[in-house]
């Protein structure tokens, strides 16, 4: 077991739902229990039982602390009914309670297993606001590709709201009509659909990764958007950053029409890449010369090379992104992004 002053303080909470024993659902919090000895003889400390975080039920209605806790002598994450005895384990070595595989119904639980997520963040409390860089630039820009670099080699969470925007139409909710009928048409989709959107993409994130750095690409096309932003998130807030891409359109043009041979998109052709541009310079540059005006705009010439554009980025992004991130070496996936080495025949038919 690892010694007291090396285990960092459980600030996690354990949501359990949908369990064959109702009783067993509910909130669980960082276990307050005493230092004890468990059965493997290992003396617990606070938040930990067995080497291993715990928790508590937050309604304090367990005969046991605590009531979500590991066996070392079973080898196996256990939670238990109301009672103490033990309802549900799942054999495993993991450092946290599995969140994605079936947990086995011992003889005092009964079926279903429950789900259980983890959260970063008090569930009961608002979640902390988001640090959020928006991302713009037009077609053919980069913005994807460097988003991508940012998201797995500086642990900063990349939303794209066309992405979004997609997925739920695809999930087939009450918006899912109204935004392809936007999409079809060429429109910005209203504020009153994309923005709950993005709210929501970046809480869930933020309550169960911990991550709060995101970089919102293609966000705010246009003023209106921008108004939107300020209607959920408060006007008083600090306006975020912006990274705005740029290059001249003869580059972009060159660029999209090379991607078409891999890509298979439909607007990749020159009649699209122009209407498109153009949309981009009507709806979207007003924005990013507001941001200019406040100072709040960091513009990036992306007709550079990748490794350079890439290096403006992480300078950009550097204030808030974890050191020893920033410091890991580069995975082979970002080097095929950044040209250091070829794409692999099953990168290309990704």
């Amino acid at each position: 077991m690892a010694e007291t002053s090396e285990l960092k303080p459980n600030t996690l909470f354990i949501e359990v739902s949908g369990s064959g024993l109702p009783e067993v659902d509910g909130l669980f919090v960082p276990s307050t229990a005493p230092p004890a000895e468990s059965e493997s003889g290992t003396v617990s400390s606070l938040g930990y039982w067995n080497g291993k975080m715990a928790w508590d039920r937050a309604d304090g209605k367990s005969a046991r602390s605590p009531a979500l806790s590991y066996s070392n002598t079973y080898t196996s994450w256990r939670i238990c009914r109301l009672d103490g005895h033990l309802a549900y384990d799942f054999t495993s070595e993991d450092e946290l309670p599995p969140t994605e595989a079936e947990w086995h119904v011992y003889k005092k639980g009964v079926a279903p297993a429950p789900r259980v997520v983890i959260h970063h963040f008090d569930p009961r409390q608002p979640c902390p606001k988001p640090n959020v860089v928006f991302v713009l630039g037009g077609p053919g820009t980069g913005k994807g590709t460097m988003c991508e670099l940012s998201e797995s080699q500086l642990g900063w969470t990349h939303l794209s709201t066309g992405d979004l925007l997609r997925a739920a139409r695809e999930a087939g909710g009450p918006t899912a009509a109204n935004i392809d009928e936007f999409i079809a048409a060429g429109k910005l989709v209203p504020n009153e659909i994309t923005m709950p959107l993005l709210k929501d993409a970046m809480e869930n994130t933020a309550r169960t990764t911990g991550r709060n750095n995101f970089l919102l690409d293609g966000f705010p096309r246009s003023l209106n958007n921008l108004e939107g932003w300020h209607q959920i998130f408060d006007r008083e807030t600090e306006l975020p950053k912006m990274l705005y891409f740029e290059c001249p359109y003869e580059v972009l043009e060159k660029r999209i029409l090379g991607r078409a041979n891999f890509t298979g998109r439909i607007d990749d052709n020159i009649e699209s890449i122009k209407l498109r541009y153009d949309t981009f310079k009507e709806e979207t540059l007003p924005t990013v010369e507001l941001f200019k005006s406040k100072n709040k705009c960091v513009e990036i010439d992306t007709s550079q090379d990748r490794q350079t554009v890439y290096a403006l980025v992480k300078s950009a992004l550097a204030e808030h992104t974890d050191l020893e991130l920033a410091s890991k070496p580069l995975t082979e996936r970002a080097e095929m992004l950044l040209g250091l080495r070829p794409f692999s025949r099953k990168e290309k038919q990704a």
